[in-house]
């Protein structure tokens, strides 16, 4: 079993207020109901026979507290949107706006402009976000609020925050993001300063810890999966054709494995969880080569952080601090090229690199539905004085998820679980390249 962890919830201190809510704490009247503090949710859902659960550990769940922390007549909230773009952020903006302005009768809420950028006193000045605002905003990708990438001076942030007033922050983005939250928490704690700080998990790469789905990820997988059936069409539309399709997927392929399995076309899926040889009679080139013999059309999808350790070490990082990734697409297409070519074989090889198309797409229903519950249940913990925590979705069920522990790591697919038995069973790939 694994060992216990630390989900102990930071809390600005007591709630004093009554919840604004039309909610109640009786079952069975047909209302919704309160979530207390004492509730739980089982860290480990699966337990071997004979384990014990001493080393076992709870997040507390989230949802709407009958008393909260801040007078909502006399808060103000702001919302800020981190990273790359994702399907679905607009998405929550919108859905956060309504919780606190409709729900909660927040007095103001704020729309900070170009990611952590806005946090600073030389950027372009905040929004007023208004339901005239954002009423059509959840039928566009995109983020009304733009992204930015990269760090800011954290005392200069809660500067920031101060000065404005505002009480509230809604973070969202990936784990870049979720860490400067967190450093943000650190320092109003630091300032004795009653501001509360919680992060939306935004990823469409799903490699978030404690998070089952972030939200972005099901979008980005349906538009991957016309793209990758696109590349079928292409591939056997000429002569010994190759459709060599590069996704996202930085450090985990769970968009490359997703959309493969969606797409049921796929033959090979190369992805940072499983190492990859190229040469060989059991490496990658010899696979392909067996399959263009026998079927004569081939298609391939590699995740960008696949294949790393074939193009040698590289030192630079984004403004986020992710080290950036050789391009192993251009490297794939070349080696194959190469490859065909020595075996005398002419082939149709057709490279395509649809990244950031995927990311900007309008949110699907499955999104739409997460980044309603991800964004009202921030409210509601933010609402209630809590801090310096995401919402996870755990088994299901929506829970709080201390920063540190969500970023501690990044979710990688479990080359024993599900998922990826359903990759190696729709592709017929080996296992392994070894």
């Amino acid at each position: 079993m694994p060992a216990a962890v630390d989900t102990a919830i930071r809390n600005l201190g007591p709630c004093a207020h009554d919840s604004p809510l039309a909610l109640n704490a009786v079952r069975g009247d047909r209302i919704g109901n309160f979530v207390t503090d004492a509730l739980r949710v089982r860290r480990q859902v699966e337990l071997e026979p004979g384990a014990e659960d001493g080393a076992e550990s709870f997040f507390e769940k989230a949802g709407p507290r009958q008393k909260i922390f801040f007078d909502p007549r006399k808060t103000r909230a702001a919302i800020v949107t981190c990273g790359g773009l994702c399907p679905g952020l607009n998405n929550v903006i919108r859905s956060a706006f309504l919780e606190l302005h409709y729900n909660y009768g927040v007095r103001e809420v704020l729309g900070i402009r170009h990611g952590y950028l806005g946090l600073t006193f030389q950027a372009e000045p905040p929004i007023v976000l208004t339901p005239e605002r954002v009423d059509p905003i959840h039928r566009d990708g995109g983020t009304i609020l733009s992204s930015s990438r990269g760090q800011q001076p954290i005392g200069e942030m809660v500067d920031f925050l101060v000065q404005r007033r505002i009480d509230v922050l809604l973070c969202v983005g990936g784990d870049g993001t979720q860490r400067g939250a967190h450093e943000l928490a650190e320092e109003i704690a630091r300032r004795r300063l009653s501001i509360a700080v919680v992060g939306v998990p935004k990823t469409i790469d799903n490699d978030i810890q404690y998070v089952r789905q972030t939200f972005g990820y099901y979008s980005a997988i349906e538009s991957a999966r016309d793209i990758l059936d696109g590349a079928h069409c292409e591939s056997k539309g000429a002569p010994n054709g190759i459709g060599l399709v590069k996704l996202m997927g930085r450090d985990s392929g769970f968009i490359a494995a997703g959309a493969a399995v969606a797409s049921q076309e796929v033959n090979f899926v190369l992805v940072p969880e499983v190492p990859l040889r190229l040469d060989g009679p059991k490496g990658f080139l010899a696979a392909l080569h067996r399959r263009m013999v026998e079927r004569h059309h081939a298609v391939v999808v590699v995740a960008e952080g696949a294949g790393q350790e074939l193009l040698g070490p590289e030192n630079d990082s984004d403004k986020s601090g992710n080290r950036k990734k050789a391009d192993i697409g251009i490297y794939l297409r070349d080696r194959i090229s190469a490859y065909f070519k020595e075996k005398g074989t002419e082939v149709n090889l057709k490279y395509i690199d649809p990244s950031y198309v995927i990311r900007s797409v309008p949110a699907n229903s499955q999104d739409a539905r997460l980044c309603d519950s991800y964004a009202r249940n921030a409210v509601h913990a933010a609402m209630a004085g809590k801090t310096d925590l995401i919402v996870g979705d755990w088994y299901g069920v929506y829970v709080h998820v201390p920063i540190p522990l969500a970023v501690a790591s990044r979710k990688k697919i479990d080359v024993e679980s599900d998922l990826w038995h359903a990759v190696i069973a729709a592709t017929g790939q080996p296992q392994s390249w070894d």
